[in-house]
């Protein structure tokens, strides 16, 4: 067991790296937006300050933009869809977060203030847009600003048994009344084994009662039984109102391996007074060329309206189906739903298919052209490029002879062999 994980660590190492360079000579290719959906890009939660951040070790290599001339086959990337019928937030809500400040203190002064709650749907940040800086030396301070306004930080290391290691930055602060709270709490984490992780956790509450709460992870570690290294990133977020039956939560992640077996999904929630509203939705990518995508999305109001639309797409090599299904139930309780399918069958040819309770129906078959997702629009090879700080994290020194115990979990189920 031992001698299995020997020199995984700086192999793994010198492999993302020597693909880092890689990088540069390949890109991103085209979407094409999937109808009946809103044509959505995920973004990012940059969080800035028109002050420097103090405390800060060596920064991060900036990695260059890229892009690719690779041929892709033609393909259909399913666009998120917004929330259905219904906002989180009224115009006031809005507006009380956009009057909702950072406030900044003099270089060197403190910790900056993170007192903004986050955004709905803008997916899974890059390690950049966070600016995770940690502490090179373990501090323990505390201060007041010139508005009357508290902060503290602190820094540290964790050891534990195979090599692990956990050097950590926790900061905070409060306004003189205590009606504005933040904490924001970075880490990372390493192991003999080869483990690697960077993360984030930020909490807040506002005067006006608005609270919140976040947190961010990015891991790399071998994969127990295909001894392939893989990355994951997950996001979780969640705000609530101070002043309004509002709230929302969403979770986020993605994982890849190092030869394009690829899983992303997310699962979100809303509330604004008398309405409520759900969304699921996963893809997954077997790196061979199997896709399967899938969609749930629904909602209802206190009076008992309901409504909901549900898709689900599979395909390997141009071949495949789609189906679905949108339904509304009234507070009376009468339903109406509408299903459909397609049968794609690689040679041109789509069967067509479906029918509704108000008595439509169909079942055709057409010359169309298939159009699919083969590959995931971002995958390995972006998210070893997003990842260099991931990357960079330097595991403590492992002594001579001592090798890390690796934890398998308990074994696949054993196949009996057929009796003769």
């Amino acid at each position: 067991m031992a001698a299995s994980s020997r020199g995984f660590a700086t192999r793994l190492d010198s492999e993302l790296r020597g693909f880092h360079h890689f990088l540069h000579r390949t890109n991103n290719g085209f979407e094409r937006s999937r109808l009946s959906f809103d044509d959505r890009r995920l973004g990012v939660v940059r969080v800035s300050c028109c002050c420097s951040s103090t405390g800060s070790t060596n920064s991060v290599e900036k990695i260059e933009e890229w892009r690719s001339d690779s041929r892709r086959s033609p393909r259909r990337v399913r666009v998120h869809a917004s929330s259905p019928a219904l906002p989180f937030a009224s115009s006031s809500q809005s507006s009380k977060q956009e009057k909702f400040q950072p406030r900044c203190s003099p270089r060197n002064s403190g910790p900056q203030s993170r007192d903004t709650p986050p955004k709905r749907d803008t997916g899974i940040a890059n390690e950049k847009d966070w600016g995770i800086s940690l502490l090179s030396e373990k501090v323990n301070e505390t201060g007041i600003n010139e508005d009357s306004s508290s902060w503290y930080r602190e820094s540290g290391e964790d050891l534990g048994d195979n090599g692990f290691r956990c050097r950590w930055t926790r900061m905070g602060g409060q306004s003189s009344d205590g009606s504005s709270k933040w904490k924001e709490t970075w880490w990372e984490k390493s192991d003999w084994t080869g483990y690697k992780e960077l993360g984030v956790e930020k909490s807040g509450r506002n005067a006006l009662g608005d609270s919140w709460w976040e947190t961010w992870q990015e891991v790399l570690h071998q994969d127990e039984w295909s001894n392939l290294a893989r990355i994951e990133r997950s996001a979780q977020k969640q705000a609530k109102s101070g002043s309004e039956n509002a709230g929302w939560y969403e979770k986020w992640w993605e994982k890849y391996d190092a030869k394009g077996w690829t899983e992303k999904g997310a699962h979100k929630y809303g509330r604004l007074n008398e309405q409520s509203w759900w969304e699921k939705w996963g893809e997954h990518y077997d790196g061979r060329g199997s896709v399967l995508k899938w969609t749930d999305k629904w909602a209802e109001t206190e009076i008992g309206t309901k409504w909901g639309d549900k898709w689900e797409e599979r395909f390997f090599s141009g071949i495949g189906s789609r189906q679905g299904e949108t339904w509304h139930v009234s507070p009376n309780g009468d339903r109406w739903s509408r299903t459909w399918g397609e049968e794609h069958f690689g040679n041109g040819k789509v069967h067509k298919y479906g029918k509704s309770t108000t008595g439509e129906s169909w079942d055709i078959v057409v010359d169309e052209e298939t159009y699919y997702e083969a590959e995931p629009h971002y995958g390995w090879a972006d998210v070893v490029g997003d990842s260099n700080q991931l990357l960079s994290i330097q595991p403590r020194e492992r002594p001579p002879g001592v090798y890390p115990n690796l934890d398998f979990g308990p074994s696949p189920p054993s196949v009996e062999e057929p009796e003769e």
